[in-house]
């Protein structure tokens, strides 16, 4: 019998396995390897907030892509964590960008963070759920709270 930190070692190593899965199949622009990567039911949201819902609706909609302005395009990116929720129930959070086939590396302004639940069924990591947003820098409220923070910080040390 496997303890559970043997157990969560393979585990780990399976779901970067089907991350290398979803990279490469990107990489080969196959529609339905990319969607084999998911539960039959998957969520799947978009950097830019489409909302796909199914397997066949993620290998059709990024076969179109590939067929299209995707063609050629690579996907670049690593897990960046795994959190164990069950021993059947994960949370991964990937890093990376799409390089287009003309270019030696992914602009900055095209890195991404997706969160990844992923399920473990009849023995095998699937994606339930993933949602894809662009990484940014602060925005203009976060900027503007900052510095009013600063500025009662200081107004605090005066007094």
């Amino acid at each position: 019998m496997m303890n559970m930190n043997t157990h969560q070692a393979q585990d780990r190593k399976e779901i970067e396995q089907l991350f290398e899965k979803l990279k490469w199949a990107w990489g080969k622009g196959d529609g339905e390897a990319y969607g084999a990567c998911f539960t039959d039911q998957a969520d799947y949201v978009t950097f830019q907030g489409e909302h796909l819902k199914g397997r066949k609706a993620i290998a059709d909609v990024h076969q179109e892509l590939w067929n299209g302005v995707l063609r050629g395009s690579t996907l670049d990116g690593e897990i960046a964590k795994i959190d164990f929720i069950t021993p059947e129930l994960a949370i991964f959070h990937g890093l990376g960008a799409v390089k287009m086939r003309w270019q030696k590396q992914a602009p900055k302004k095209r890195d991404s963070i997706n969160t990844n639940v992923v399920v473990k069924q009849n023995g095998e990591w699937r994606i339930a759920a993933f949602q894809n947003s662009r990484i940014s820098g602060p925005g203009l409220m976060q900027k503007i709270f900052t510095k009013m923070s600063s500025r009662r910080a200081v107004q605090q040390q005066l007094r």
